[in-house]
């Protein structure tokens, strides 16, 4: 053989260099999206639909009878990560979430694909499947199917459906003024993934994006079923102030939330507190900052975490404050040790204040 048959062979394409974002990053931002929206028509009056577009919840809600409604949504992203058997389990624990948080049990998932075929070889691809199975398996629900497209970026996602009793079925607009707020899951998954894009991220930090984001919100269908769970969604692209604010509308009450109350991931303020951010963390502000009270000279880093988008992230939980300690024991003994009390709902105005 030649030397000149003898050059070593190409380096793996990173995923994330194949997209302009990656996760709930990705997502439009909440003021574009209501634009959107605001010239599409509103769905006819149907008596079985449950949940539709009205407060944007988790998921949509169809009632099969007395004993049983679906659960149907859709959540696909572009790469956070660059492993594909990681970005493959992150995009489906991250669309599993909006079963779990509607409290029901996901069924079935449909597989959503878009891959750039000239770019990426079939080997890396089928490893994002099969992140993604691994993680529906744990889930109990079977990747039964799905549709692939050849696209210029790399998308993973699922169509996700499950199943939950009408009477414990638990949506984002049913806070009651005086419930506490539970976040199930530490802040600072965009922070990570934008260290990460900039090789900037400790090996700690990493493990802790891939910890997180890879952890089913599963005790979801446990809360719905424990007296004094009032409300609930999952905190993903939006940040902790915008799916707070969301319950907010969906109620008509204000959101009290404290500054220092969410968990942060390991490594995560030092980054925020040297500039690491996404630019939808600053999108998410510009879209629904008129809405939220911030103290006087409020650091812009911590503005930034509260407006951070988590892809996978926790469960957001309004539960009577008698219950508050009993839920915490709940889903810190479910794996969630980062739970922890983020703030409050009271009479008010739909908006967010934050203290502290």
């Amino acid at each position: 053989m030649s030397p000149l048959d003898q050059s070593p062979a190409p380096a793996p394409v990173r995923l994330t260099s194949l997209a302009h974002g990656g996760g709930c990053g990705c997502k439009i931002a909440p003021a574009v999206l209501q634009a959107i929206l605001k010239g599409v028509p509103a769905a006819a009056a149907f008596p079985d639909l449950l949940v539709g577009t009205e407060t944007s919840d988790d998921a949509a809600v169809w009632k099969l009878s007395d004993e049983q409604a679906l659960v149907a949504t859709t959540d696909f992203f572009m790469p956070v990560v660059d492993d594909p058997f990681d970005f493959g389990r992150i995009a489906a624990a991250n669309a599993l979430s909006d079963v779990y948080a509607m409290g029901a049990k996901p069924i079935l998932a449909l597989a959503i694909v878009g891959m750039p075929l000239d770019k990426l070889p079939v080997e890396t691809i089928g490893r994002i499947l099969a992140g993604g199975a691994a993680v529906c398996a744990e889930a109990g629900a079977p990747v039964a199917g799905g549709h692939s497209i050849d696209s210029h970026e790399p998308i993973y996602g699922l169509v996700a459906l499950g199943l939950v009793h009408p009477d414990r079925l638990v949506t984002n607009r049913t806070a009651r003024a005086g419930d506490v707020l539970i976040l199930t899951k530490g802040l600072g998954v965009g922070v990570l993934s934008a260290a990460f894009k900039q090789d900037r991220l400790e090996p700690a930090g990493y493990q802790a994006l891939i910890a997180s984001t890879t952890q089913l919100n599963a005790v979801g269908p446990e809360l719905a079923a424990t007296a004094g769970v009032h409300a609930m969604t999952d905190v993903t692209g939006f940040g902790l102030l915008g799916h707070a604010l969301e319950m907010c509308r969906g109620a008509g009450l204000t959101a009290e939330i404290e500054a220092a109350g969410p968990a942060l991931l390991s490594g995560v303020e030092a980054l925020a507190r040297a500039g690491v951010r996404t630019g939808a963390s600053a999108r998410n502000w510009a879209s629904y900052g008129a809405a939220v009270q911030l103290p006087a000279e409020f650091a812009e880093w911590r503005r930034d975490l509260l407006t951070d988008p988590q892809t996978s992230g926790g469960l957001l939980v309004a539960v009577d404050p008698d219950r508050a300690q009993a839920v915490l024991q709940l889903v810190r003994s479910r794996g969630c040790a980062e739970a922890a009390v983020v703030g409050r709902f009271t009479a008010g105005p739909p908006e967010v204040r934050v203290r502290g």
